[in-house]
């Protein structure tokens, strides 16, 4: 699997307080193509990624950590031109939490086609299986939708499977540009994922249309696969000329931090789907993975491993290991 975009460093509130009054802060490699490329290497994966960071210490602690965990960075480049990205949030246990972004200028929002077309790129390519982006990518400069553009070229080349995570963010750009450059998207990709909101700002729909209607909508646009996270409530997908499928979310005591789910939801379903399995069990695997990092603090650290997932998947499973 191949992946390309912004990885950052998360400091998150270590106290569930508001930002103007946490008193602690703990950090966490972030950014939604790395969450996805960890999540699947922890799976057992060989996950290729393309990036860039600054020159600094923080650059330097997130590559270590996506090195640390399997995935292979020579795709990643350190740039003494911008500084690495920084995300700052809180943690409520009533309401959203607030975010608050340091990446203007960053080398994150740095990358550029000549990125994907280098030697060590174009390698993993040809290795790949599947290729996984997201709308947050091509938001962040011009460039970085040269590199998604350019990416989506080589992959259809080598044959790739290629998913397109909507995650909508508003703070990067209006909700017009976003649709303007994410339908154009969405018709090169074989697969498309989103939550409700995305897919309601992205093909018109009114709020709260039914599922089955979202998911026919964004079928219109182009892929042959969409699919719908719907949170607690599970996930659907639908293939054209067939009927919707669903499976619910599992159950989760609390919701510690619920950051990363969606990324996570994507590594299990990717995951599923190179393993052939079919689309109900591909959302169970997605939807286990969401909830496993959901129920701990930090993008990545409940991302489960391969053993992690058999047991969180068992019915009837001890909920001790002795």
């Amino acid at each position: 699997m191949i992946t390309l975009g912004e990885c950052l460093l998360s400091f998150v509130a270590a106290d569930a307080a508001p930002m103007a009054g946490a008193a602690a802060f703990r950090p966490y490699p972030a950014g939604a193509e790395a969450n996805v490329a960890v999540g699947l290497a922890r799976l057992g994966r060989r996950v290729a990624f393309i990036g860039r960071v600054g020159d600094d210490g923080l650059g330097t602690r997130v590559e270590r950590a996506l090195r640390g965990e399997g995935v292979d960075v020579t795709g990643l480049t350190v740039d003494p031109a911008g500084p690495t990205g920084i995300m700052i949030r809180e943690r409520r246990l009533l309401g959203p939490a607030e975010v608050f972004y340091a990446r203007a200028g960053s080398a994150g929002s740095r990358l550029g086609h000549e990125d994907v077309q280098a030697t060590s790129s174009r390698k993993a390519f040809v290795s790949a299986r599947w290729l996984h982006l997201t709308g947050i990518t091509p938001a962040l400069s011009s460039t970085c939708g040269a590199a998604v553009l350019t990416a989506i070229e080589l992959g259809r080349a080598a044959g790739l499977t290629i998913s397109l995570d909507v995650n909508l963010r508003r703070r990067l750009w209006s909700e017009a540009e976003a649709t303007a450059t994410l339908v154009e998207l969405a018709a090169l990709v074989d697969v498309i994922i989103a939550d409700a909101d995305e897919a309601s700002v992205i093909t018109g729909a009114r709020p709260g249309s039914p599922e089955r209607s979202l998911a026919e909508r964004l079928l219109a646009l182009g892929p042959s696969l969409a699919v719908l996270k719907l949170g607690a409530w599970g996930a659907l997908a639908l293939e054209q000329d067939d009927e919707p499928v669903t499976a619910p979310g599992l159950a989760v005591a609390a919701v510690v931090d619920p950051v990363g789910a969606g990324d996570a939801f994507c590594a299990g379903f990717i995951d599923a789907r190179l393993d052939d399995l079919d689309l109900a069990d591909a959302l169970t695997r997605g939807n286990a993975c969401g909830a496993a990092v959901v129920a701990v603090e930090g993008d990545q650290t409940g991302l489960p491993t391969r053993d992690e997932l058999v047991r969180l998947l068992a019915v009837g499973g001890p909920d001790t290991l002795r």
